[in-house]
């Protein structure tokens, strides 16, 4: 068998993938290939194969690179741009590595470790933790400040509000009611639209959420006599 070819890994969808010697194709082709390549991104790959570095599939994550390049192939096939659609591989790889059992047991683990404390007090249809923001940020999302959840990070669990630990006591209530409030505004946005084809996306919605949020946030920062009453409000509203 001729270099790079080291050995036949399947056929999937028409492709036959190939586990290939990385190195020396670094060498000797394009030093820009690394874990696994097609013939759009690598013209020297032939149209009906996939190539994946033999280091690489030494991980057992061949499965991920193989469902990444059907889906880069597939919108490159359609004239999307290869950012675009190296954009939407990523996400859909990203989506299959989170329902494998080693991530959920990571996950487990980290989240264990992150949980300092739960506010009983405004707990209710929804858990309310302080959190080791640190710990957060380098787990998780590096620009996660005051407080998230779940339809702005997903990350965090549903049904559940996190306040970083850098927020002192004094202003935790001013960041619960910012949070509670984007939250239930986006949960109601995107859930309201029974057709899941026409529901807009998180993203869409967060700034919009985001912006109210924020002029909840300030209005009781301007009069801190209604911080209590505003709470319980947006706490009735908790779905």
């Amino acid at each position: 068998m001729d270099k790079p070819y080291l050995r036949k890994q399947s056929i999937v969808s028409g492709f036959t993938v190939w586990i290939v010697d990385g190195n020396y194709i670094r060498t000797n082709l394009d030093e820009e290939f690394s874990n696994f390549g097609q013939h759009y991104r690598f013209n020297f790959i032939p149209k009906n194969e996939f190539w994946i570095d033999h280091e690489a599939s030494k991980r057992k994550e061949t499965e991920f690179y193989i469902d990444h390049l059907l889906e880069e192939n597939r919108l490159l096939k359609q004239g999307k741009k290869y950012n675009y659609a190296l954009l939407k591989a990523d996400q859909l790889e990203k989506m299959e590595r989170q329902k494998s059992p080693i991530y959920q047991e990571f996950k487990n683990k980290i989240l264990k470790g992150i949980k300092i404390k739960i506010i009983k007090k405004y707990s209710q249809k929804v858990d309310i933790w302080i959190v080791d923001g640190e710990l957060v940020r380098d787990r998780f999302f590096l620009d996660f400040t005051e407080g998230g959840h779940h339809y702005r990070y997903r990350f965090i669990p549903p049904n559940e509000v996190w306040i970083d630990d850098d927020i002192s006591p004094r202003e935790r209530k001013y960041v619960i009611l910012h949070e509670l409030t984007e939250r239930n505004l986006m949960a109601e946005r995107l859930h309201k639209t029974k057709n899941w084809k026409n529901r807009p996306t998180p993203y869409k919605v967060y700034g919009w959420a985001h912006q109210k949020a924020s002029e909840m946030e300030h209005y009781c920062r301007l009069h801190p006599n209604k911080i209590d009453q505003k709470l319980t409000e947006v706490l009735e509203k908790n779905n």
